[in-house]
């Protein structure tokens, strides 16, 4: 079943809609409450995140950024990062190559 286009719960007050792939770039808007948490993690995919509205913590490989509405963050593949919403927030995520495990959820 494909996730393309539902908001689907993501971790708790966290939801993400999964845009129409290309063939090797991906994009999906995730929305945050105040204080949600993205789970620490790590993919092979390069991930470059745009801040639609709100102020996000990243923390990737240990080290913490402060990215606010209209500012990027690019994360390198295989790099173990996580994120914390210090607003109502809202983001634009990139991958390439396709993150088949998200698409398919």
């Amino acid at each position: 079943m494909s996730n393309i286009g539902k908001w689907k719960d993501a971790e708790p007050g966290v939801i993400r809609k999964i845009m129409q792939p290309g063939e090797s770039l991906m994009m999906m808007e995730v929305h945050f409450e105040e204080g949600a948490e993205s789970y620490e993690h790590a993919h092979p995919h390069e991930q470059l995140s745009y801040c639609l509205k709100g102020k996000v913590e990243y923390t990737i490989d240990g080290e913490k950024t402060i990215i606010s509405a209209g500012e990027t963050i690019v994360i390198p593949g295989g790099a173990r990062h996580g994120a914390k919403a210090l607003a109502p927030s809202a983001l634009l995520d990139c991958f390439t190559p396709l993150r088949e495990d998200l698409i398919r959820r």
